[in-house]
């Protein structure tokens, strides 16, 4: 089946929809049949590793990316191979929580079906399987599915994973922030049954797909969704499309302030893309949250940009027809009216690494894991001492946005043997910096197709340097807020760091300072195409300023703002532009 252009200009139903010849990514959705495709034949196509046309495409909303390994590419070119084709699963944990049996079935497929034998702790507070191959793609999914996990909807045009401030029990607040983080995660889930026919050889059922909130053509572009309990800001909702910020009486959850249109993505020398922090529309009660999630999405979905991909993004829906406009068009398909919005603060983005005590009396422990990857290293097994840990642990464990690991829910007895394990593997260290705890990366090279730079395997490296830094300049106990992308589509939240570092080409990165402690502020460009060398001269004379000159307890971004270093960005990159 094709789309015809009245076909295509019906999937869009508003005021507002951009005309012209949509996409192609347009065209694909909807001849899919509910994301089907022909995605069936080419997995029991072995003649290639790979997926074709359409197809390659289709998976991501199954949670997949066809990648290939960067590092030997050139060297199968010269052999006449085609690259080595495997794919990159995300799978679907609303708030990062997951079970000790759950790690364990996670943990075996990586070490024994994987390229890597790693896991991956991503940004989006889930985990990632890397370099899995054609022969084992439907085994991966039916692994997942036996102990209750699943990749609906955590890649391509769909609401992806849901996050949330982690850790629910920490507090009442927290586990009710937890379960709606839950609620919304579940009602944004498209409902074809396509995923289950395709991987888990469930057996097709005469029915006719309907997508309610998604539409037959899905969401122009990516949308992304948080929950977050001030005033920890750890999941960056400025980067995201819809967050609900908690907002508590007397400790117990009352409703949601609603922020819309953050995103960080961009393109090099594409003034028409750029970062842009949420617009709050207002508060809400509990009970309109879902009304209120499905209201954004659709309205999203029916005036999103589908003509060109690279301004779909909410943020750009919301420039394009007035904050008020969009605005209003929520209230009247939630049936509700938002009402000013209540007070709240963020003061800090970072993991509180190490020791808490919840509510109910148990203890969790926020473990450091650098770039997220947990791999068996030399001295530091942090994958067979998470594997000691899940074989004991009775409570459970939560990922962070941050791409660290709480251990939730030891019992006062078991306390000593968990820390015991964690030291010996490394998951504890008292010699790692806060600069090191404060920086992180997308995971670049080798796999993503996007890279244009280093980021993961750079970062290590970067921070040992910067860390010299500080302690040159008498800072030693302090940290910068860092983060390296090695390209410019946001994964690694560079644009919302004190220095972020954002891949050009290899070795070169363009710098980018500004943002502040409590995520509330999108960094600006301050030197371009910067080589390695040049990075660390510019941050050496920056951290030398900072030292001499700045106020009592002043944060490096704040300082670059108020020194006139660069200039603070009020809601996007854009008022900069010409």
């Amino acid at each position: 089946m094709s789309i015809s252009e009245k076909e295509t200009k019906l999937v869009g139903q508003g005021p507002l929809i951009v005309e012209g010849k949509f996409a192609d990514n347009e065209r694909l959705k909807i001849e899919s049949n509910f994301l089907r495709g022909t995605i069936t034949e080419d997995i029991q196509d072995r003649i290639t590793g790979g997926f074709t046309a359409d197809n390659f495409h289709l998976i991501r909303l199954h949670g997949m990316y066809q990648q290939d390994d960067r590092d030997f590419r050139a060297e199968r070119t010269r052999q006449k191979l085609e690259p080595m084709h495997n794919v990159m699963l995300r799978a679907r944990l609303p708030g990062g929580v997951i079970k000790p049996e759950q790690w364990l079935a996670i943990d075996k497929f990586a070490g024994e079906k994987t390229l890597y034998g790693s896991i991956r702790l991503t940004t989006r507070q889930t985990f990632q399987f890397h370099g899995v191959l054609k022969p084992n793609i439907k085994l991966m999914h039916q692994t997942l599915n036996s102990v209750g996990i699943d990749s609906i909807a955590t890649a391509g045009d769909v609401n992806r994973n849901v996050l949330c401030t982690p850790n629910p029990v920490e507090s009442e607040l927290h586990q009710q922030a937890y379960e709606w983080a839950k609620k919304i995660s579940e009602h944004l889930l498209p409902k074809t049954r396509a995923y289950a026919e395709l991987w888990l050889d469930e057996e097709k059922v005469e029915t006719t797909d309907v997508e309610p909130i998604l539409g037959s053509s899905y969401l122009p572009r990516k949308f992304k969704t948080t929950v977050v309990v001030p005033p920890q800001n750890d999941i960056d909702v400025h980067a995201n499309d819809l967050n609900f910020v908690a907002i508590a009486d007397a400790g117990q959850l009352i409703g949601f302030n609603v922020l819309v249109g953050g995103g960080l993505a961009m393109t090099h020398g594409d003034k028409s893309t750029y970062p842009r922090k949420a617009d709050d529309f207002g508060f809400i009660p509990l009970e309109k949250t879902l009304k209120v999630a499905e209201a954004v999405v659709t309205v999203q979905r029916d005036w999103g940009n589908r003509v060109n991909r690279k301004n779909a993004k909410t943020k750009y829906t919301l420039d394009r027809v007035g904050i008020d406009t969009f605005k209003a068009e929520v209230e009247k398909r939630a049936g509700i009216s938002f009402s000013e919005s209540r007070p709240y603060k963020f003061t800090d983005r970072g993991d509180r690494i190490g020791w808490v005590k919840g509510i109910d009396g148990k203890h969790h422990l926020t473990v450091f894991i650098e770039n997220g990857r947990i791999l068996d290293l030399p001295n530091k097994p942090l994958k067979t001492g998470l594997v000691q840990i899940a074989s004991i642990h009775k409570g459970d464990f939560r990922l962070t946005a941050n791409q660290n690991l709480i251990i939730a829910g030891v019992a006062e007895q078991d306390k000593a043997n968990i820390e015991k394990i964690a030291v010996e593997s490394g998951l504890i260290n008292e010699a790692v910096s806060n600069q090191r705890k404060s920086s992180m990366a997308c995971v670049a090279f080798p796999t993503c197709p996007l890279a244009m730079a280093e980021a993961e395997r750079y970062l290590p490296g970067l921070v040992t340097d910067v860390e010299g830094i500080l302690a040159k300049h008498d800072l030693a106990d302090e940290s910068i807020i860092l983060r390296v992308t090695g390209c410019p589509n946001g994964c690694g939240r560079a644009m919302l760091a004190e220095i972020g570092l954002v891949g050009k080409g290899p070795g070169r990165y363009n710098m980018h300072l500004g943002s502040n402690l409590g995520g509330t502020r999108v960094a600006k460009l301050y030197k371009e195409n910067l080589n390695e060398q040049a990075i660390l001269s510019e941050m050496d004379s920056l951290v030398a300023r900072w030292a001499t000159e700045r106020n009592a307890n002043e944060a490096f971004g704040d300082f670059t703002i108020r020194a006139g270093i660069v200039d603070e960005v009020i809601i996007s990159v854009r008022d900069f532009h010409d």
